[in-house]
């Protein structure tokens, strides 16, 4: 095991804290957990998600002009 320090905002930190505190569950083991299941796990969701964006990557680009041109059109100040 190693200790390393994250930079987290103080507000998540607190709720995060208080929710384990409430469920009398380890903070640190909890994001042992996540780290591990974003690095040694693939989810069926992760999966459908990457072949989705490979889609979107490799479909034909369409151009709609400028930013100018897109306001005109739809009336955007």
């Amino acid at each position: 095991m190693v200790l390393k320090t994250f930079n987290v905002e103080e507000d998540v930190y607190k709720k995060f804290s208080s929710f384990c505190k409430g469920n009398g569950i380890s903070m640190s083991k909890q994001i042992d957990f996540f780290m591990k299941s974003i690095v040694e796990e693939e989810p069926e969701a992760k999966k459908e998600y990457l072949k989705k964006l490979d889609r979107i990557r490799n479909q034909k680009t369409i151009h709609i002009g400028s930013l100018e041109n897109f306001k005109k059109r739809y009336g955007i100040e």
